[in-house]
């Protein structure tokens, strides 16, 4: 059977046209380095982890105001459906443009598309029954150079919206307009345990989502409702309290590519899924993240373009897994490795309480893939450490990846019971729900674990860690007791 890809490979079709960097400085769609090289070495734990902004409504009213029907201005789209049902209470202006980013202080910037100029873009903070509006300029360059091209739509993944906010492909518009997306933000059915809680934006644009989302159009988009409240200190009985604020942190993973000179590069042409050589967090090589001795909530996001992860901790210690693409579990999960693919989302708590000074933890993807077509299924031994954790004191010479179980801290279930309720405790708090989050189909009535802290390692199968092809992000685990960049340990 021809499928559109096969025809295309064979040049019965054609693609859509391009446009190519004429000069330097321009984002590349070449294809690799001429003489088979990748991209310049760059030495990792240099660049600290940057944490998007959140996105911040407007002080001044949108002019024109938004409305039922498209506006001066606004690219043609159908009325906004139940709009009076669901007024607007917050509107946000996000402005798409081209910027020059740093992925690695080793690398000379690179041109990116970026919402709000920045990769990722703002992180949204949205309630169930608070509906908003999102006015979305395009003011990307219109005679740009490089992949990518300047025309977008942007689809909120994982959301219950109308189509007419939801991103069609289709529904594209130059630079110079804008469109204003309505997000009612209410649970499907009317059914809150069909809440989600961590979706991202993204462009959406036909044929060249793949190449405008890996210029850097990303970003997250996070639902709290009275249980996952976003607040670790709600007084509220129902909410869980997990960890919040600065304790809460977004991770869009995605491999690149640059060229010789340090250009971002892409490569249209390979047809069966792009992958580079270089892993980035939140849009920086290898970084490290300075954190507290005490719990932290991490939202994993696979931006692509192709390549599949399977993360696990150096140390054996497990992941409790929460959420996964939007979800929160009916109960929490104690999971040795985690698996996404591109757009899956994860969360998962991560315990640094039973860390000591000068401890390094890694997370470590040993997922092997050696082109897009997806994971040849073998798990390297040892693999790609993502993460790493220490006292602090950056500047030393980084360890190698230590053996599995050396480092102290495990997280272990330490009591089972059966009930209609979630009951979770962590950051020195206990969560409990009268209300199960569930799928539609299944029984209200879950096993519900206990989760504590225990100083024992686990020590995972498979023998010791590999050197790793490429590292990605560090960890720096702060001293006991130190407040360190705003991060005060809980206790």
């Amino acid at each position: 059977m021809f499928t559109r890809r096969k025809l295309i490979k064979a040049g019965l079709l054609s693609l859509p046209a391009f446009h190519y960097a004429a000069s330097a400085g321009a984002a590349r769609s070449s294809p690799p380095n001429s003489d088979g090289s990748g991209s310049p070495p760059t030495p990792p734990f240099v660049a600290e982890l940057p944490i998007p902004p959140v996105a911040q409504p407007v002080t001044t009213p949108l002019s024109p105001a938004p409305g039922v029907n498209s506006v001066a201005g606004e690219a043609p789209r159908a009325p906004h459906q139940r709009w009076n049902e669901f007024l607007p209470q917050k509107f946000y202006e996000i402005h798409e443009r081209e910027a020059y980013h740093s992925f690695h202080p080793n690398l000379p910037p690179s041109k990116i598309w970026g919402f709000d100029g920045i990769f990722p873009g703002p992180t949204f903070h949205a309630r169930y029954g608070e509906p908003i509006v999102v006015r979305f300029r395009n003011e990307l360059p219109p005679n740009h150079v490089g992949f990518g091209i300047p025309e977008t739509t942007t689809h909120l993944h994982g959301g219950h919206i109308a189509s007419e906010s939801d991103g069609f492909p289709a529904d594209f518009y130059a630079s110079g307009l804008f469109k204003d997306n309505h997000y009612p933000n209410f649970f499907a059915g009317g059914d809150p345990r069909e809440a989600q809680g961590t979706l991202h934006y993204h462009d959406h644009r036909q044929d060249f989502t793949t190449q405008n989302v890996y210029k850097g159009l990303n970003g997250f988009y996070l639902l709290f409702d009275e249980l996952d409240s976003g607040d670790e200190t709600d007084h509220n009985p129902q909410a869980f309290r997990l960890p919040s604020g600065e304790f809460d942190i977004p991770l869009v993973f995605a491999d690149k590519r640059f060229t010789r000179d340090g250009e971002l590069l892409f490569n249209p042409f390979n047809l069966e899924g792009f992958i580079g050589d270089k892993f980035t967090v939140n849009g920086v090589i290898q970084p490290f993240l300075k954190v507290a001795r005490r719990k932290y909530r991490f939202r994993l996001l696979d931006a692509g373009p192709s390549r599949f992860y399977e993360f696990l901790l150096s140390s054996g210690q497990p992941f409790i897994l929460i959420a996964n693409d939007g979800n929160l579990l009916p109960n929490p999960l104690t999971v040795q490795s985690a698996r996404l693919g591109v757009a899956n989302r994860m969360d998962v708590i991560i315990d640094f309480s039973n860390y000591r000074i000068g401890d390094q933890l890694f997370l470590v993807n040993r997922l092997a893939q050696q082109d897009g077509t997806g994971p040849t299924g073998e798990l390297l031994n040892p693999g790609t450490p993502i993460t790493a954790t220490s006292d602090g004191t950056h500047g030393s010479p980084w360890a190698p990846v230590p053996k599995p179980g050396t480092t102290p801290g495990s997280i272990t279930p330490s009591s089972t019971s059966t009930a209609s309720a979630s009951t979770w405790a962590a950051a020195r708090g206990r969560w409990t729900s009268t209300r199960t989050r569930r799928r539609a189909g299944t029984s209200s009535t879950r096993r519900t674990r206990i989760w504590s802290s225990t100083a024992a390692p686990r020590r995972p199968s498979g023998g010791g860690w590999p050197a790793a092809a490429v590292d990605l992000t560090s960890l720096l685990l702060s001293a006991g007791g130190v407040r360190l960049q705003g991060c005060t340990p809980l206790g």
